[in-house]
Order: C-alpha cells, then sequence, then structure tokens
C-alpha cells in the first residue's frame, strides 16, 4: 500500500510468461499416426479426428502392400478444452505439446474450434525443451548401449590382434 501501483501495459508490452505455461495446443502433424489416444482420453471430448485408411505397395519385390491411417482432420474445441494436458501426456508419438500463445480469443464461441492448420502454425511457438542437467546421471538406456558398444569394440580389436600376432609367430622362411 506504500508504493505506487505499476499498470501492465499488456497490448503495447508482452507479459514476461512463466518457462511452463499452459496457452493451447500445437500439433506436430508428421508425428501423428492418428491412433485416437489423445481423443478417447479426452475428459471433455474436444478433440476431434478424421481419418482414412490408405495401401502402401510393398517396399521390395515380392512384399505385400500395408494400410496405414491418414489424418484427415485434427480439431480442437477450446471452448470445451479445460487445459488438463491428458492428451499430451497419452500421446506416444510426440505429436502434440504445450505452446505459451495466449491470444487467440475470438468474438463467436463457435470460432474456438482450431483445425489442424492453425494447431500446426502453434506448434512453432512451443519453446525448446530445457537441457538436461549436467551433473545428472547417464540414462540407463544410454549406459547399456555404450556398455554393449565397447565390448564389441573390444572383441573386434581382440580378433583383429589374432591373426597379426598368428603371423608374427610363424617361423620365417630361409629362401635357398
Amino acid at each position: 500500500m506504500t508504493r505506487k501501483s505499476v499498470t501492465a501495459q499488456y497490448p503495447d508490452v508482452q507479459p514476461d510468461l512463466a518457462p511452463r505455461t499452459r496457452g493451447v495446443i500445437g500439433l506436430f502433424e508428421e508425428n501423428c499416426t492418428v491412433c485416437m489416444l489423445c481423443a478417447r482420453e479426452c475428459p471433455d471430448w474436444c478433440i476431434y479426428i478424421d481419418s482414412h485408411k490408405e495401401t502402401v505397395p510393398p517396399a521390395a519385390p515380392g512384399g505385400r502392400e500395408r494400410s496405414r491411417n491418414v489424418l484427415d482432420r485434427f480439431a480442437i474445441d477450446f471452448a470445451l478444452c479445460m487445459y488438463c494436458g491428458i492428451c499430451i501426456e497419452v500421446c506416444p508419438f510426440d505429436a502434440l505439446f504445450w505452446s505459451p500463445e495466449f491470444e487467440y480469443a475470438e468474438t463467436d464461441i463457435r470460432e474456438l474450434t482450431h483445425e489442424r492448420d492453425k494447431l500446426r502454425e502453434w506448434m512453432w511457438t512451443v519453446p525448446e525443451p530445457p537441457a538436461l542437467d549436467p551433473a545428472a546421471e547417464e540414462p540407463k538406456e544410454i549406459a547399456a548401449a555404450r556398455k554393449a558398444a565397447d565390448k564389441l569394440a573390444a572383441q573386434q580389436a581382440a580378433a583383429a590382434q589374432e591373426p597379426q600376432s598368428a603371423d608374427s609367430n610363424a617361423p620365417e622362411e630361409e629362401g635357398t
């Protein structure tokens, strides 16, 4: 009460947002496999996904044709969304991300359903993930892979040494 109040000049000066601010959900469409987990797990049923199956020719001669899902529509109704983040957590292919974008107000509530084009635009506002702690221990998967690679390299080095040592132990032939 003893200090003068400071008015935030919002439209002219953008606010400093916390690093984990939940604004809107961005879609990285290339990673989406149309598994529908996000739509099934959403408690508000605000995610709409449409797709169709497409036949892919065999990769090699004599192979069989494969079918894959192709994304036709991915929309989120932000008028219904409660920003719980369940859709982002359950996505096994990292296709959904939080974007700090918060200026998406509309004059009509029916315009708060944003299609995949708009969700893709917001993907570019998603901040980079924080860097790993340099003092943290190495992940178990990387440590196991490094150990296996070191063991394989040691075996290959030992195998390369054996023929050379066998050649050096052989008696030299004398010319007649």
